[in-house]
């Protein structure tokens, strides 16, 4: 099975910086894009980025200029660094990964949380 795994999160001030992680392991087809989401209390799970096979990236309107999304070669790693960190970027942030298939796996979550 697909396991995707996330690391890096925790308690940062607004205006600090975070680099979150994520590893992909066993067996999948090839994987056509990775991303990140995040679910902050009381809200739904939205988009925060994600890049493509190809390098292209896409951002939420409210991380541009801030997050930068980024991948290994074999597409099993994403990272996802976090600048200028702000209170409302506080959530779980959860990994993505998209398949040939069109199958969607997903990590277990982690904490960010961003203090005024």
């Amino acid at each position: 099975q697909v396991q995707l795994v996330e690391s890096g999160g925790g308690l940062v001030q607004a205006g600090g910086s975070l680099r979150l992680s994520c590893s992909a392991s066993g067996s999948f087809f090839s994987i056509n894009a990775m991303g990140w989401y995040r679910q902050a209390p009381g809200k739904q799970r939205e988009l925060v980025a994600s890049i493509a096979r190809a390098g292209s990236t896409n951002y939420a309107d409210s991380v541009k200029g801030r997050f930068t999304i980024s991948r290994n070669d074999a597409n099993t790693m994403t990272y996802l660094q976090m600048n200028s960190l702000k209170p409302e970027d506080t959530a779980v942030y959860y990994c993505h990964a998209r398949d040939e298939r069109w199958l969607d796996y997903w990590g277990q979550g982690t904490q960010v949380t961003v203090s005024s």
